[in-house]
């Protein structure tokens, strides 16, 4: 059996447990989504954001990218925060790493991978702001691990320093930032930080809004 085939057959086998929840659980499901949370994560097929976390179709709205970055230059990753913030008015942004994360092991190599350079760069910059504290891990896996999470808590403070978010902050106290860890070899989540409506990792990034 060829692969996809496979993923067909699951689909239909997923269908009917659904079904059994209800007839009209599909055409229920169509009619709109009301998601509470934004899951920005990473493409890693280790991490599925649904799995992880036990949620039902609709709870989550997900993107995902090479080591879950928050990128002021990245208009896709702009686009699904402005509409989950904006338009769905979810209540919560979730940054979610993972140890063992390729995109952070190759960034702190010295190896060329073409493209995919100008991606990496960004978690360069991470490791160039903590340097001295990275650099004081001897063990490799444990100095990637602590890279993993303060590249998390820093796209969590990049979140903070977004426009749109600030403006809906003001307005509507909402939504709140969160940065967690995935660890894949226990499968617990690891909650790093937390930022409130309000919260600003440094003064110069604030917005001051027309009212």
């Amino acid at each position: 059996m060829e692969a996809y085939n496979k993923l067909l057959l699951n689909n239909k086998a997923w269908v009917e447990d659904k079904l059994q929840l209800g007839e009209d659980y599909f055409s229920e499901m169509a009619l709109e989504q009301n998601p509470t949370f934004l899951w920005i994560g990473c493409s890693d097929s280790r991490v599925p954001a649904e799995d992880v976390t036990g949620a039902q179709p609709g709870e989550l709205f997900v993107h995902r990218n090479i080591a879950n970055m928050v990128i002021h230059t990245d208009y896709s990753m702009l686009s699904v925060l402005q509409f989950s913030v904006e338009v769905l008015k979810v209540k919560h942004v979730i940054v979610c790493g993972h140890y063992g994360c390729g995109g952070v092991k190759a960034a702190m190599s010295k190896s060329d991978f073409g493209l995919i350079n100008n991606w990496l760069r960004h978690i360069k910059d991470v490791y160039r702001l903590h340097a001295t504290q990275l650099d004081a891990i001897v063990d490799v896996t444990e100095r990637q691990d602590k890279l993993v999470e303060l590249n998390v808590i820093e796209q969590v403070q990049h979140l903070a320093d977004i426009s749109f978010v600030q403006r809906t902050w003001e307005d509507h106290q909402r939504p709140v930032l969160h940065g967690w860890v995935y660890d894949m070899r226990t499968g617990y989540l690891n909650n790093l930080i937390k930022v409130d409506p309000g919260e600003h990792s440094h003064d110069v990034y604030r917005y001051d809004f027309l009212t």
